[in-house]
């Protein structure tokens, strides 16, 4: 079940790694993904499926809450319809992917929040906003570029920035500096023909 959750194999392929028939592969997919289910949520581990009750998944021992936001990708099989392949193809990942939002407590680092899952086009923003998320008072909330312009209602959103100025002022300097290619070749060549 691992495995299948982590790589998602064609189930021939899960057969032949577990020494399974493709049918005793589905068969044991179809009966086991809701006993694992049913022991995530006895260990009370399960992830958030509605973002209005994350407030009960979070355990701060003090403070105000650090949540983590962010996209993930899953590699799909190509739909067969074109409509589907275009919904579904992930200009960054360049293949067909299934996406969610995670939510990650910065405190216990387990997944809080599990986003319904959409098509791989799908940009990561849209899912967070369409998920409706009500956070805790006092949260602050870490997030990447995918969602740049996601402002929710919490005491403090944190975005890394691109070090994108540090290089051009690192080119802007070598700029200045005089490029010691034309003029170091062009003294090797005199020096090589007085030898010769």
């Amino acid at each position: 079940m691992l495995v299948y959750l982590k790589t998602y194999p064609l189930q021939a392929v899960l057969g032949q790694l577990f020494g399974l028939s493709t049918a005793q592969a589905n068969y044991w997919l179809h009966h086991l993904l809701p006993v694992v289910r049913a022991a995530l949520d006895d260990l009370g581990v399960l992830p958030e499926r509605d973002g209005a009750r994350i407030v009960r998944q979070i355990d701060q021992p003090v403070g105000a809450p650090r949540l983590i936001i962010d996209g993930t990708e899953r590699r799909r099989q190509r739909p067969k319809k074109t409509e589907k392949q275009a919904a579904h193809y992930s200009g960054k990942k360049k293949a067909h992917t299934d996406k969610n939002v995670l939510l990650v407590s910065g405190t216990s680092e387990r997944i809080v929040f599990l986003s319904g899952t959409y098509a791989g086009k799908v940009s990561d923003k849209r899912i967070a906003d369409e998920a409706q998320v009500d956070y805790p008072p006092g949260t602050t909330l870490s997030k990447d570029a995918g969602f740049q312009g996601y402002e929710p209602p919490v005491a403090r959103t944190r975005q890394a920035k691109k070090k994108a100025a540090r290089r051009r002022a690192e080119r802007g300097r070598q700029g200045a500096q005089p490029h010691a290619g034309a003029g170091a070749r062009s003294r090797g060549a005199r020096h090589r023909g007085r030898q010769a």
